[in-house]
């Protein structure tokens, strides 16, 4: 009998194995496909970008009842009225700022966190700021899951940045502007770049290219129409 039991727990474990796999496969072969006609179909060349959007897995970065559709062509709702932006946007937002393996990158809004581990993957260390205390404490959570070692995450208002660990190779800001914020602008290294979507809210708003060259002016260049949700200031 118990050689009997001990055979059975061994199928089991075979059968969940198999199982697992099968629905590893088909989020991979999602990702390839979201990767080929989404995002190579569009135009990003940045074979470092590709290859990092086909290593995440998307689908644990949104709400259990929304996996099917983690890889569609769509923004997909988080909660607490924010969104994980559509892939392509993510993958246009990680060119223009033409990531390296020593960067230090700032972002603006953890949202879902998809943004943040997919810049993990290509720089070294990641510093990202979230206002809505229960999007921060999920995503924290998912990247000490995921072993994102180089990710550092703060519950803070992302208007004034992380002037400690200033300044940053890169910012990306995942939430839209009125206007840039002063203190970003400020802790952007020279020779660096920022990526950030202004305009009013519920609008359409301007993609704009940020950089800021070694003597320390600022070039503006509109990439594109967009439409995100607005930054928050209040911490809740």
């Amino acid at each position: 009998m118990k050689r009997k039991i001990v055979n059975l727990s061994i199928k089991l474990w075979l059968l969940f194995s198999i199982l697992s796999t099968a629905s590893n496969d088909d989020f991979q072969h999602l990702r390839e496909h979201m990767v080929m006609e989404q995002i190579v179909a569009r135009g990003i060349k940045n074979e470092a970008v590709l290859k990092a959007l086909r290593q995440v897995p998307r689908h644990l970065f949104v709400p259990d009842e929304l996996k099917d559709l983690a890889y569609t062509d769509r923004p997909l709702p988080i909660g607490y009225g924010q969104t994980i932006s559509q892939p392509y946007i993510v993958a246009l937002m990680t060119e223009l700022i033409n990531p390296h393996p020593p960067d230090r990158v700032l972002e603006i809004g953890t949202g879902s966190g998809y943004q943040a581990a997919i810049l993990a993957q290509l720089v070294k260390d990641v510093y990202t700021v979230e206002i809505i205390r229960p999007l921060w404490q999920r995503a924290e959570e998912q990247f000490r899951r995921l072993n994102y070692q180089n990710i550092t995450t703060r519950w803070d208002d992302g208007y004034y940045g992380w002037e400690e660990h200033a300044p940053y190779d890169a910012i990306v800001v995942t939430c839209a502007v009125e206007f840039v914020p002063p203190p970003l602008l400020k802790q952007l290294k020279k020779g660096g770049r920022m990526v950030v979507p202004v305009g009013p809210p519920f609008y359409t708003q301007e993609l704009l290219l940020i950089q800021k060259n070694m003597e320390g002016r600022i070039s503006t260049e509109v990439i594109e129409k967009v439409l995100f949700v607005s930054l928050s200031r209040e911490k809740r």
